[in-house]
């Protein structure tokens, strides 16, 4: 009887010990953290010339000269080729003096109606036969100066096809001229995004832009925008935005591509870590504790993400105590015990680890 209680003593103080030992797990919680902040966000952006037209030749013949090479930098009215047209000159000079026919014609027969030896619709027939010989002169004129091609506005030179002694019939390429001063940056959006941007648009223009080159580089000017397109195009849901750059240093060139850079405020944005949510499906989670220590899955969705920490549109209130640990570890639905971390100190602490 003696060895049986002694037993008894034995088991329940290893028991008791074992009971002690045992250690509970404490997860941290905090709750959002409510801040002004400003989020990045990018778009694949297509460079374009604020002005940019193919030079075509008006005319058929032989490209005798070519005045300017390809990438120069030419100015307004400068000529850039000259096509050589059989015929041009003689038809002139032909034109010009049945011109002078016509004028001679004119002053014999007003002369003649003067003195009412003709009737006066003879004078009228002489003027329509002037006005239609000056007609044919200033077509003659302009088929001569259509042989001379001159830049409509100062720009660079592009790619020069043909070569001198070429022929060239009406309509061909001769070359494009743009006009890089200012280059127009294209980009899309989403519906979402373009309505956001409509309702702070007074705020989001004044916003500088930067243009990210194709090195990765950041270019030297700033940009801004300045309108957006008419409609959304159907197959993809997007709306085109055009920014405008001033070309510092002339490097951007028509054709290019690169990234357009918009830095967005963000009043009274509800921010909280990462590490905080787990995924399913696409959709983000975080486990919500109640005044009880239950553990509840709460669906949330995210606006925009920064590094480490999200900004939360929707799910979470202001006063929604959440795990920041533990959340691989624990199930919904489950009682755990926990202790409160300010949110400031517990996205300092979440930046502190990044680094």
């Amino acid at each position: 009887m003696l060895v049986f209680a002694v037993g008894i003593m034995v088991m329940a103080t290893s028991c008791k010990s074992a009971k002690d030992n045992k250690v509970s797990t404490v997860y941290t919680v905090t709750t959002p953290e409510v801040t002004d902040v400003s989020v990045s966000k990018d778009y694949v952006g297509n460079i374009q010339s604020q002005k940019n037209i193919e030079l075509r030749a008006q005319q058929g013949g032989i490209l005798e000269d070519i005045y300017v090479d390809e990438g120069q930098m030419v100015k307004a009215g400068q000529p850039l080729f000259r096509i050589a047209v059989m015929g041009t000159q003689e038809e002139l000079e032909k034109s010009k003096a049945e011109a002078e026919q016509a004028r001679i014609d004119l002053q014999n027969t007003s002369t003649l109606a003067s003195n009412n030896i003709v009737s006066k619709n003879a004078r009228k027939m002489a003027v329509a036969k002037l006005n239609s010989a000056m007609a044919d002169y200033h077509l003659a004129r302009l088929h001569k100066q259509l042989s001379i091609v001159r830049a409509p506005f100062s720009g660079i030179i592009g790619r020069i096809p043909n070569k001198k002694g070429s022929m060239i019939q009406e309509g061909d390429l001769l070359s494009s001229l743009s006009d890089n001063s200012n280059m127009y940056v294209y980009f899309n959006v989403s519906e979402s995004e373009y309505l956001d941007y409509q309702q702070h648009a007074a705020e989001r223009n004044k916003l500088p832009l930067t243009l990210i080159l194709a090195n990765g580089t950041n270019f030297g000017a700033q940009g801004y925008l300045q309108n957006v397109e008419g409609e959304f195009d159907n197959s993809t849901g997007n709306i085109a935005f055009r920014a405008k750059f001033f070309n510092a240093g002339n490097i951007l060139r028509n054709g290019e591509t690169g990234t357009v850079r918009m830095n967005i405020p963000v009043r009274n944005a509800m921010v909280i870590p990462q590490q905080a949510t787990y995924e399913v499906q696409d959709q983000k989670y975080v486990f919500v504790v109640d005044a009880r220590g239950y553990v509840h899955a709460r669906p949330i969705k995210v606006a925009f993400d920064k590094q480490n920490v999200y900004i939360v549109s929707s799910g979470l209130s202001q006063s929604d105590k959440f795990l920041i640990d533990g959340v691989d570890k624990v199930n919904d639905g489950e009682r755990v015990s926990f202790r409160y971390e300010n949110p400031s100190k517990a996205l300092q602490s979440v930046k502190l680890n990044a680094n």
